[in-house]
Formats: structure tokens, sequence, C-alpha cells
């Protein structure tokens, strides 16, 4: 069936999934939306997209569903069905694709992949980064994972999506396993700055001219300079979830000690993950964890 004369069904329209099919709106595909979001829904059917009101209604006649929700078990809700209620899967047509989006597990992949094969239907496990922003503009990742034939299907809406576009493997979960080992390192990353800029102020050193000097030197990562810039801003509005990095961090490292492995760095920055969200920040940016390691190193208050 060919993608040019269907629309692209998405499932799922937060943070990425809608800046993702606002993409291909503005490049004049017919795009279907459907989230339990009901102003999600109302952002995207003013900018053209069209709404449903269940998976299976989205998936009709569609030869391509993105699937963009949080994880696994929402995952197998909307392609399967769930608490009586019909999945996408019962509606896609015959040889449709089903596009994987959300950082899961390699296995939830797998399983997921196979499923689909049984029912006719392909698979491409494409997780995604760098944000809404650049989802919105198509100057995203996407790490596929996927038979040859699907990928040259494909690949052009792809590259509408991603102009970082890498081509894994032929393997449904590999595209997860590259994601999750990509984001473990980001946690690092991020955990590993906060404490940087935390200790600068700790010494009295101006936090913005560190953070600039930082920038330009060894010590340097994009999601550092990305979150400490907000947080250093005071702007902890959730572009990044605290709950997200959390949940991929504590995946990788369970994929690793599947493989044998346990990450000195990433266990200490999942741990970290975890602090924060026990301290109150899931629904904040990951900026936060500036915050988090400002309070564990506060000084004792002393008695009154």
């Amino acid at each position: 069936m060919s993608m040019l004369n269907t629309p692209v069904a998405f499932i799922g329209i937060g943070n990425m999934g809608l800046a993702m099919a606002l993409r291909l709106r503005d490049a004049g595909q017919a795009v279907r939306v459907c989230d339990i979001d009901a102003a999600r829904c109302a952002e995207a059917a003013a900018a053209g997209a069209v709404v449903a009101d269940s998976p299976a209604a989205v998936a009709a006649g569609c030869a391509l569903l993105v699937i963009a929700v949080v994880d696994a078990a929402q995952t197998e809700a909307v392609l399967f069905g769930a608490d009586g209620q019909p999945g996408a899967t019962r509606a896609l047509p015959p040889g449709a694709t089903v596009m994987l989006c959300p950082t899961i597990a390699p296995a939830d992949v797998e399983r997921f992949a196979s499923r689909l094969a049984a029912l006719g239907l392909g698979c491409i496990d494409a997780p995604m980064s760098g944000g809404p922003a650049r989802a919105r503009d198509g100057t995203m990742s996407l790490m596929v994972a996927c038979a040859e034939p699907l990928w040259t299907a494909h690949e052009p809406l792809l590259r509408q999506l991603a102009a970082r576009l890498f081509r894994i493997s032929g393997r449904p979960g590999d595209g997860a396993r590259t994601k999750l080992v990509n984001n473990l390192l980001g946690a690092v990353n991020l955990a590993a700055a906060a404490e940087a800029i935390a200790l600068a102020q700790r010494l009295g050193l101006d936090a913005a001219a560190t953070l600039a000097v930082i920038e330009q030197s060894s010590g340097q990562s994009w999601v550092g300079s990305d979150r400490m810039a907000r947080a250093l801003a005071g702007d902890f509005a959730p572009r990044a979830h605290t709950t997200l990095l959390a949940k991929d961090s504590a995946l990788a490292l369970k994929m690793a000690a599947e493989a044998g492995v346990a990450p000195t760095l990433g266990t200490q920055a999942a741990a970290m993950f975890q602090a924060a969200l026990a301290a109150g920040y899931a629904g904040e940016d990951d900026a936060r964890l500036l915050s988090l390691v400002q309070q564990q190193w506060a000084p004792p208050a002393r008695p009154g």
C-alpha cells in the first residue's frame, strides 16, 4: 500500500508525537492522530490533523502507524487492545507498517515485532531523540532497525522526520538497544554536569561563567549545556520530564545486567534520577538534577 495515498496515523501526541505529526502535516502529508489528552487533540486539529477517538479508528486505512506513547504497557494496549477495547491492529490494512518510537526494552520491541508479523504487519523499531523543537523542525534523530523492504518503502518519510537518520540494523530491537546505550550516557552526562555546576557554586564561582567555560572546553556535553543553562535561569518547565531518563536509565541497567555487566557510572546516575523522583521532581524538567545536588550538599541547618 502506498503511503502517499493514505494518511499517516499517530497514537500518542505528547511533546514528541505532536511535533512529528505537525512536521509531516506541514509537508503536505495527511495526518490522523489519537490521544487521551483532549487539549493535544484540539491543537492537532487546529493545525489540520484529523482526530480519531480510538486506536482502531485512527489506524483504519493507514499504511503507516506511528506509536509515540510513553512505555511498553501503553504500546501493547494501543496496538492489541485493553479493557475490552480493540487495538489498532484490528483496523490496520494487510501489509501496513507500525513504527515504534517509545524508548522501551529490546525484548518488548522483539515481542511486538513478532506479534505484528503474525498479523501480516511490518515493524520499524525507531526510537527518537532530540526533543520536541528538533522533532518539529525535522532535525531530530531516529535510530532505525527494520527489514530492508520496510526501510526502502519508508525512508523518504523517515527523512522528512529526521535529518539525523541512523540505519542501525535489520533486526528490530537493535534500535532500542542503541537508544538505551545513548540515554544511559545522557543520564551520566547530565548527572555529572549537575555536580560540576553545584561544585562551582560551592567554591564561590559564578555558575554561568563556569558553564560558559565548560561549553568551550573538554567537559562539554550537549545535555549538560542544555539543562544547566535552564537550571541557572530557574526554568524547570518540563521539556524532558525527570521521569523519562529515570525510566530509561533503569531500562538500560536491566539490559546491561542481562548482558552480564553492571556499569558503575550508569548505576550512580540512575540512582540520582531515582533520588530526584523521591524529591518530588518527577513532573518537572530533568534540569532539576542541579536542585537535587544543591539540596544534598547544603550545609545542615544550625540549631536555633
